[in-house]
């Protein structure tokens, strides 16, 4: 990946954000991807400390300078001094910011000493600034786009209006409220009282969150189902191990793996190999004197296929 001194897209995966989140130095926790609105789920992975919620971006729902009121809670103008929150300044940003605010280190751990400095020197908007400024985090953020010879994603026009634009947000409970962390919103939202709080994610957590989610999916046309949640979670390794579950920890380790894997793929370009194999396939045709008929069948099937289209 070129170095355009930008902010790559990533992917909403629970491997990537659990990697992004260790290399910026935040131990202890994990996300896992879940794949239903179910209050059930969500307390069987507590502690909760958090979800992230990816959805499709609609203009017409974006807060403008005369917005005074959210589409649906209200603006805390004073949230809580141990709540982190920071305005997006950069695009493609978002899915770090939305960690970065959804972790637990407010409550039961010292944050990375980079965010802790954000947060005890700076307000929320220049906390923006200087975290979409830190090369620490973007080198970090960037390490998980996807690798490609052709298309830098770091350079593409904020103003860009092709395709479809998604955006991360974050939920979390903090002094018995529950929160919605929108980078692109002026301030925190309230969503009320959320019991037990502090205690990562709280009796009433689960349902609260839900119901915040399913009004939010509500206001998307009908068949929309371009979303994805996330919980952050107390890493289900320290839970195994506590409790002495052997399976649950090598399934937990199994999972590692596979993260470590998929993230090793995706930092891969495989466009060169690809190359390499159709130059061996093509040599071995054309030295079975096959090349000529290979390449009038191929042409054959793609024209039948566009027929067919």
């Amino acid at each position: 990946m070129a170095d355009g001194g930008g902010w790559s897209t990533i992917e909403s995966d629970e491997g990537v954000f659990t990697s992004l989140v260790e290399n910026l130095g935040v131990k202890g926790v994990q996300f896992e991807e879940l794949i239903s609105l179910d209050a059930d789920t969500i307390r069987s992975l507590s502690p909760v400390y958090g979800v992230i919620f990816l959805f499709k971006w609609m203009r017409d729902q974006a807060p403008t300078q005369t917005t005074t009121t959210p589409l649906d809670g209200t603006y805390d103008t004073t949230p809580p001094e141990n709540l982190f929150f920071a305005a997006q300044t950069i695009q493609n940003a978002c899915g770090t910011q939305a960690q970065s605010q959804a972790n637990p280190a407010h409550r039961t751990r010292p944050h990375p000493p980079l965010l802790q400095r954000l947060h005890n020197r700076l307000p929320p908007d220049l906390r923006g600034e200087a975290l979409s400024n830190s090369e620490e985090i973007r080198t970090a953020h960037n390490a998980f786009a996807k690798a490609s010879p052709f298309v830098d994603e770091t350079t593409r026009d904020a103003n860009e209006e092709e395709g479809d634009a998604y955006h991360f947000i974050a939920y979390t409970a903090v002094n018995g409220t529950l929160y919605e962390l929108d980078g692109l919103q002026p301030y925190p939202i309230s969503h009320g009282s959320c019991a037990g709080a502090e205690t990562g994610g709280g009796e009433d957590f689960a349902e609260k969150v839900i119901g915040v989610l399913q009004r939010r999916i509500a206001r998307y046309p009908e068949g929309e189902t371009r979303f994805n949640l996330m919980a952050v979670v107390r890493d289900l390794r320290l839970r195994a191990s506590e409790i002495g579950d052997a399976e649950l920890m090598e399934r937990e380790e199994r999972k590692r793996r596979a993260w470590a894997w998929e993230n090793t793929l995706r930092r891969s370009n495989f466009v060169g190999f690809i190359g390499e194999v159709l130059k061996g396939v093509a040599g071995m045709k054309e030295g079975r004197g096959e090349f000529e008929e290979w390449v009038e069948k191929a042409k054959g099937e793609t024209q039948r296929r566009l027929n067919r289209r």
